[in-house]
Protein backbone atom coordinates (compact mmCIF):
# COMPACT_ATOMS: atom_id res chain seq x y z
CA UNK A 1 0.00 0.00 0.00
CA UNK A 2 1.24 3.21 -0.78
CA UNK A 3 2.50 5.57 1.82
CA UNK A 4 1.69 9.16 -0.23
CA UNK A 5 -2.21 8.53 -0.94
CA UNK A 6 -3.09 11.78 0.52
CA UNK A 7 0.10 13.87 -0.81
CA UNK A 8 -0.90 17.84 -0.57
CA UNK A 9 -4.22 16.82 -0.22
CA UNK A 10 -6.10 19.30 2.07
CA UNK A 11 -8.41 17.12 4.35
CA UNK A 12 -11.19 18.47 7.02
CA UNK A 13 -10.97 15.53 9.75
CA UNK A 14 -14.38 16.87 12.03
CA UNK A 15 -14.33 15.14 15.72
CA UNK A 16 -10.71 14.91 15.56
CA UNK A 17 -9.71 15.56 19.14
CA UNK A 18 -10.21 11.71 19.78
CA UNK A 19 -11.22 7.98 18.92
CA UNK A 20 -11.73 7.07 15.48
CA UNK A 21 -11.46 10.64 14.22
CA UNK A 22 -8.05 11.33 16.28
CA UNK A 23 -6.65 7.59 14.42
CA UNK A 24 -7.45 8.81 10.84
CA UNK A 25 -6.08 12.39 11.57
CA UNK A 26 -2.31 10.45 12.42
CA UNK A 27 -3.07 7.70 10.09
CA UNK A 28 -3.61 10.34 6.88
CA UNK A 29 -0.63 12.86 8.23
CA UNK A 30 1.55 9.85 7.84
CA UNK A 31 0.17 9.48 4.14
CA UNK A 32 0.73 13.20 3.48
CA UNK A 33 -2.33 14.74 4.22
CA UNK A 34 -2.45 18.58 5.38
CA UNK A 35 -5.14 18.79 7.83
CA UNK A 36 -7.44 20.83 9.30
CA UNK A 37 -8.89 18.89 12.41
CA UNK A 38 -12.09 19.92 13.80
CA UNK A 39 -13.68 19.35 17.32
CA UNK A 40 -15.98 21.85 19.69
CA UNK A 41 -13.62 20.27 22.45
CA UNK A 42 -10.18 22.10 22.93
CA UNK A 43 -8.33 18.87 22.74
CA UNK A 44 -8.63 19.43 19.17
CA UNK A 45 -5.44 21.54 19.75
CA UNK A 46 -3.48 19.13 21.13
CA UNK A 47 -3.76 16.91 18.47
CA UNK A 48 -2.84 19.20 15.93
CA UNK A 49 -0.16 20.52 17.82
CA UNK A 50 1.37 17.02 18.28
CA UNK A 51 1.43 16.56 14.64
CA UNK A 52 2.87 19.61 13.35
CA UNK A 53 5.83 18.86 16.29
CA UNK A 54 6.48 15.39 13.42
CA UNK A 55 6.15 18.18 10.82
CA UNK A 56 2.59 17.94 9.27
CA UNK A 57 0.77 20.62 7.70
CA UNK A 58 -2.35 20.91 10.50
CA UNK A 59 -4.44 23.54 11.96
CA UNK A 60 -7.25 23.39 14.41
CA UNK A 61 -10.71 24.29 14.26
CA UNK A 62 -12.99 24.75 17.50
CA UNK A 63 -16.59 24.83 16.06
CA UNK A 64 -19.98 23.32 16.68
CA UNK A 65 -21.01 21.60 14.11
CA UNK A 66 -25.16 21.02 15.45
CA UNK A 67 -24.80 25.11 13.60
CA UNK A 68 -24.81 25.51 10.30
CA UNK A 69 -22.51 28.53 11.56
CA UNK A 70 -19.85 26.58 12.60
CA UNK A 71 -20.16 24.40 9.36
CA UNK A 72 -19.67 26.66 7.38
CA UNK A 73 -16.93 28.57 9.58
CA UNK A 74 -15.23 25.75 9.58
CA UNK A 75 -14.76 24.88 5.78
CA UNK A 76 -14.30 28.83 5.16
CA UNK A 77 -11.14 28.95 7.27
CA UNK A 78 -9.86 25.33 5.99
CA UNK A 79 -9.97 27.22 2.56
CA UNK A 80 -8.78 30.38 3.50
CA UNK A 81 -5.87 28.71 5.02
CA UNK A 82 -4.71 26.52 2.59
CA UNK A 83 -6.24 27.91 -0.65
CA UNK A 84 -8.59 24.27 -1.27
CA UNK A 85 -10.23 21.59 0.23
CA UNK A 86 -10.10 17.91 -1.03
CA UNK A 87 -11.40 15.34 1.04
CA UNK A 88 -13.97 16.13 4.28
CA UNK A 89 -13.97 13.20 6.49
CA UNK A 90 -17.70 13.93 8.55
CA UNK A 91 -17.11 11.82 11.75
CA UNK A 92 -18.76 13.86 14.16
CA UNK A 93 -21.82 11.69 16.34
CA UNK A 94 -22.21 9.16 18.73
CA UNK A 95 -25.09 7.88 20.87
CA UNK A 96 -25.50 10.02 23.80
CA UNK A 97 -28.16 7.68 25.49
CA UNK A 98 -28.98 3.67 25.32
CA UNK A 99 -32.51 2.62 26.65
CA UNK A 100 -35.96 1.70 25.63
CA UNK A 101 -37.83 4.17 23.08
CA UNK A 102 -40.33 4.71 25.74
CA UNK A 103 -37.54 6.45 28.25
CA UNK A 104 -36.39 8.57 25.77
CA UNK A 105 -37.97 12.49 26.17
CA UNK A 106 -38.12 14.99 23.04
CA UNK A 107 -35.71 16.94 24.42
CA UNK A 108 -33.29 13.44 24.37
CA UNK A 109 -34.84 12.61 20.67
CA UNK A 110 -33.86 15.63 19.26
CA UNK A 111 -30.79 16.06 21.09
CA UNK A 112 -29.53 12.61 19.58
CA UNK A 113 -30.47 13.59 15.81
CA UNK A 114 -28.73 17.28 16.13
CA UNK A 115 -25.88 15.39 17.33
CA UNK A 116 -25.77 12.26 14.58
CA UNK A 117 -26.96 13.40 11.75
CA UNK A 118 -27.25 17.56 11.45
CA UNK A 119 -23.41 17.85 11.70
CA UNK A 120 -22.95 15.71 8.71
CA UNK A 121 -25.83 17.62 6.59
CA UNK A 122 -23.91 21.07 6.99
CA UNK A 123 -20.59 20.14 6.65
CA UNK A 124 -21.45 18.28 3.63
CA UNK A 125 -23.57 21.41 2.23
CA UNK A 126 -20.97 23.34 3.69
CA UNK A 127 -17.92 21.92 1.86
CA UNK A 128 -19.43 21.89 -1.60
CA UNK A 129 -18.69 25.10 -3.23
CA UNK A 130 -14.98 23.82 -2.46
CA UNK A 131 -15.17 20.01 -3.28
CA UNK A 132 -16.27 21.27 -6.36
CA UNK A 133 -13.47 23.40 -7.14
CA UNK A 134 -11.45 20.80 -6.54
CA UNK A 135 -13.23 17.67 -8.05
CA UNK A 136 -12.87 15.92 -3.76
CA UNK A 137 -14.66 13.47 -2.06
CA UNK A 138 -16.19 12.77 1.00
CA UNK A 139 -16.31 9.78 3.72
CA UNK A 140 -19.42 10.30 6.40
CA UNK A 141 -18.97 7.77 9.35
CA UNK A 142 -22.06 6.19 9.97
CA UNK A 143 -22.86 2.96 11.98
CA UNK A 144 -24.15 -0.56 11.69
CA UNK A 145 -26.74 0.64 14.59
CA UNK A 146 -29.34 1.32 12.45
CA UNK A 147 -30.35 -1.74 13.38
CA UNK A 148 -29.39 -1.63 17.38
CA UNK A 149 -31.18 -2.08 20.86
CA UNK A 150 -31.51 0.97 22.91
CA UNK A 151 -30.93 3.28 20.76
CA UNK A 152 -33.48 4.13 18.31
CA UNK A 153 -32.84 8.24 17.82
CA UNK A 154 -29.37 7.56 16.69
CA UNK A 155 -30.62 4.51 14.62
CA UNK A 156 -32.74 7.38 13.06
CA UNK A 157 -29.77 9.93 12.96
CA UNK A 158 -27.19 7.40 11.05
CA UNK A 159 -30.04 5.68 9.03
CA UNK A 160 -30.19 9.54 8.01
CA UNK A 161 -26.52 9.93 7.15
CA UNK A 162 -26.65 6.74 4.71
CA UNK A 163 -29.86 8.05 3.10
CA UNK A 164 -27.89 11.23 2.10
CA UNK A 165 -24.66 9.72 1.40
CA UNK A 166 -26.32 7.52 -1.41
CA UNK A 167 -28.66 10.72 -2.46
CA UNK A 168 -25.47 13.08 -2.43
CA UNK A 169 -23.66 10.87 -4.22
CA UNK A 170 -26.59 10.08 -6.77
CA UNK A 171 -26.53 13.98 -7.57
CA UNK A 172 -22.68 15.05 -7.90
CA UNK A 173 -21.12 12.08 -9.35
CA UNK A 174 -21.95 14.32 -12.96
CA UNK A 175 -19.52 16.45 -10.82
CA UNK A 176 -16.60 14.52 -10.07
CA UNK A 177 -17.43 14.12 -6.66
CA UNK A 178 -17.20 10.97 -4.77
CA UNK A 179 -19.92 10.14 -1.60
CA UNK A 180 -19.62 7.11 0.46
CA UNK A 181 -19.33 5.96 4.03
CA UNK A 182 -18.40 3.62 6.77
CA UNK A 183 -20.99 1.84 9.44
CA UNK A 184 -18.99 1.28 12.06
CA UNK A 185 -19.88 -1.57 14.87
CA UNK A 186 -18.74 -1.28 18.14
CA UNK A 187 -15.16 -0.04 18.72
CA UNK A 188 -12.31 -0.10 21.19
CA UNK A 189 -11.46 3.10 22.48
CA UNK A 190 -9.48 4.94 25.24
CA UNK A 191 -11.81 6.99 27.76
CA UNK A 192 -13.98 9.87 25.62
CA UNK A 193 -11.66 13.20 27.05
CA UNK A 194 -15.18 15.11 26.87
CA UNK A 195 -18.10 12.28 27.91
CA UNK A 196 -21.35 12.88 25.48
CA UNK A 197 -23.52 12.42 29.05
CA UNK A 198 -21.72 13.55 31.75
CA UNK A 199 -24.22 12.69 34.05
CA UNK A 200 -23.85 9.53 36.18
CA UNK A 201 -25.55 6.26 35.08
CA UNK A 202 -28.07 4.71 37.33
CA UNK A 203 -28.16 0.41 37.90
CA UNK A 204 -31.05 0.27 35.50
CA UNK A 205 -28.99 2.36 32.63
CA UNK A 206 -26.23 0.44 33.28
CA UNK A 207 -28.45 -2.75 32.52
CA UNK A 208 -29.42 -0.98 29.40
CA UNK A 209 -25.66 -0.34 28.29
CA UNK A 210 -24.55 -3.76 29.06
CA UNK A 211 -27.69 -4.84 26.74
CA UNK A 212 -26.18 -2.45 23.89
CA UNK A 213 -22.66 -4.02 23.99
CA UNK A 214 -23.95 -7.41 24.38
CA UNK A 215 -26.01 -7.33 21.06
CA UNK A 216 -23.24 -5.21 19.76
CA UNK A 217 -20.60 -7.93 20.28
CA UNK A 218 -23.30 -10.80 19.31
CA UNK A 219 -24.75 -9.45 15.96
CA UNK A 220 -20.77 -9.45 15.06
CA UNK A 221 -19.78 -12.67 13.09
CA UNK A 222 -16.38 -12.17 15.10
CA UNK A 223 -17.97 -11.38 18.28
CA UNK A 224 -15.82 -8.60 19.54
CA UNK A 225 -15.35 -5.09 19.36
CA UNK A 226 -12.94 -3.56 16.49
CA UNK A 227 -10.17 -1.52 17.01
CA UNK A 228 -9.30 2.34 15.68
CA UNK A 229 -7.16 1.52 13.12
CA UNK A 230 -9.64 -1.36 11.72
CA UNK A 231 -12.12 1.80 11.59
CA UNK A 232 -9.70 4.13 10.47
CA UNK A 233 -8.13 2.02 7.17
CA UNK A 234 -11.53 1.45 5.17
CA UNK A 235 -11.98 5.42 5.96
CA UNK A 236 -9.32 6.26 4.56
CA UNK A 237 -8.97 3.57 1.72
CA UNK A 238 -12.61 5.72 0.84
CA UNK A 239 -10.84 9.01 0.95
CA UNK A 240 -8.02 7.80 -1.80
CA UNK A 241 -7.87 7.37 -5.25
CA UNK A 242 -7.71 3.76 -4.68
CA UNK A 243 -11.57 3.81 -4.23
CA UNK A 244 -11.99 6.24 -7.71
CA UNK A 245 -14.44 3.82 -8.98
CA UNK A 246 -16.41 3.76 -5.93
CA UNK A 247 -19.00 5.98 -4.87
CA UNK A 248 -22.71 5.99 -3.31
CA UNK A 249 -21.78 2.48 -1.13
CA UNK A 250 -22.06 2.50 2.57
CA UNK A 251 -19.10 -0.01 3.76
CA UNK A 252 -20.13 -1.88 7.17
CA UNK A 253 -17.15 -2.20 9.20
CA UNK A 254 -18.49 -4.03 12.00
CA UNK A 255 -16.93 -7.57 12.34
CA UNK A 256 -19.68 -9.08 9.69
CA UNK A 257 -22.58 -7.39 11.05
CA UNK A 258 -24.16 -5.23 8.08
CA UNK A 259 -26.44 -3.32 10.33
Amino acid sequence: MSLTRFTDKVMVVTGAAQGIGQRVAERAAGEGARLALVDRADHVEEVAAELRDQGVDAIALQADLETWEGAESVMAKTHEHFGRLDILINNVGGTIWAQPYEHYTPEQIEAEVRRSLFPTLWCCRAALPYLLESKGNIVNVSSVATRGLMRVPYAAAKGGVNAMTVALAFEYAEHGIRVNATAPGGTEAPPRKVPRNTAEQSEQEKVWYQTLIDQTKATSFMGRYGTLDEQAGPILFLASEDANYITGTIVPVAGGDLG
